[in-house]
């Protein structure tokens, strides 16, 4: 029996050791550990990739969703439509700025928001949409963003879970009027701590995003608006710029890893991701629906295949959300979900034999709990 972890993110640190050693070296005999030139480049890396004209390092995910917001002049009372099968964070950076969360229901096939149940949710109150991008599937941007135009909502894409994902040839995080991105270690793009980016084809989203991360400091000690400490700091920058160039190729690992999952467990009658037309699927996940979903983890687990579920409890269910509960009658598809849902593992450095391995224990045990 192969015992195989959900990720390992040691295997890809050994696989880049000299590399990634080299560029941490370089940060501890700088002496500049905040707010350099390891950060400047990167930013300027990652907006290059990514296609869009800035980039601004934050401290992590959640605060770029939160900086987005506030840089973008989302305010206390404004409510922000988004979905409550997402991390919690999405939703912890909308209550950071005390607005309101209001949640739209996903599509059944891919776990995104279905732009057909969100003019319902629309109100007065409504300033913003984040559609998240998620398990490495961009949302259906076309009909969301003429919505947001016909309503002059703003959007910002949660792109935590999509690096490098495409939208009918455009990446995810260019599409909205600006984007967060996570570089939790779990993520296909990830650092050795926290660590996000907030990118944007608008300058003044950018320009107030910079001021917003450091204090609203525009050069030291003057400070033009009310900010926060919430900086990348230097040692990231640089572990994630050695990253970038592999991004590409980690990603085209995870899809054929992806494929294998497809061919093999399709024609068994699992239910796989899909990966809708016109998008470009990353796989940060590998979400199956399965049949007595709890007892299969178990079996699963026995039989050494580690496996997670994101997410077992919608945000709208969470106690630390109770003021959304009522909105769950809006949200069938997501409730009905939630008891189905189960991730496998899918990282690039898993091996041949342990892609086998697990193609054939999850045929073995789908058809036990069946």
């Amino acid at each position: 029996m192969m015992n195989i972890p959900f990720g390992d993110a040691k295997r890809q640190y050994d696989a880049m050791r000299e590399e990634l050693d080299a560029a941490m070296r370089e940060v501890f005999e700088s002496g500049w550990f905040i707010l350099g030139e390891q950060t400047r480049r990167f930013e300027e890396e990652f907006a290059q990739f990514c296609g869009a004209t800035y980039a601004v390092g934050v401290a992590s995910g959640t605060e770029a969703i939160r900086l987005a917001l506030l840089a973008s002049g989302i305010t206390a009372g404004d409510e922000v439509i988004t979905v409550s099968n997402t991390c919690v964070p999405t939703v912890a950076a909308i209550s950071a700025i005390d607005a309101i969360p209001v949640f739209a229901d996903i599509d059944e096939q891919t776990f995104t928001m279905d732009p057909t149940q969100l003019e319902a949710r629309i109100s007065p109150k409504t300033r913003a949409i984040i559609p998240v991008h998620l398990y490495g599937q961009c949302t259906d941007m076309i009909p969301l963003l003429e919505i947001a135009r016909a309503h002059k909502l703003l959007i910002i894409e949660d792109c935590a879970q999509a690096h490098g994902a495409m939208y009918h040839g455009r990446m995810a995080g260019t599409m909205g009027d600006a984007a967060a991105f996570s570089f939790y270690p779990s993520k296909n793009l990830g650092a050795f701590g926290d660590a996000g980016m907030v990118i944007t084809n608008q300058e003044q989203i950018a320009r107030n995003a910079k001021l917003l991360r450091n204090y609203g400091q525009e050069m030291r000690y003057i400070h033009r608006i009310k900010g926060y400490n919430s900086r990348i700091d230097e040692l990231q920058a640089a572990v994630l710029h050695v990253k970038l160039p592999h991004l590409n190729a980690w990603n085209a690992r995870r899809r054929e890893i992806a494929l294998q999952y497809h061919a093999a467990f399709e024609s068994r009658g699992i239910r796989c991701p899909l990966e809708a037309v016109g998008r470009e699927h990353v796989y940060h996940l590998y979400v199956l629906r399965v049949p007595q979903r709890d007892r299969f983890q178990v079996l699963l687990h026995t039989k050494g295949i580690q496996s997670l579920i994101h997410y077992p409890v919608p945000v709208h269910w969470q106690e630390a959300y109770a003021e959304c509960r009522s909105q769950g009658a809006c949200l069938p598809v997501t409730e009905r979900g939630a008891s189905e849902i189960l991730s496998i593992p899918i990282f690039p450095e898993l091996t041949d034999a342990e892609i086998e391995y697990i193609i054939q224990t999850v045929i073995e045990t789908y058809e036990d709990v069946s």
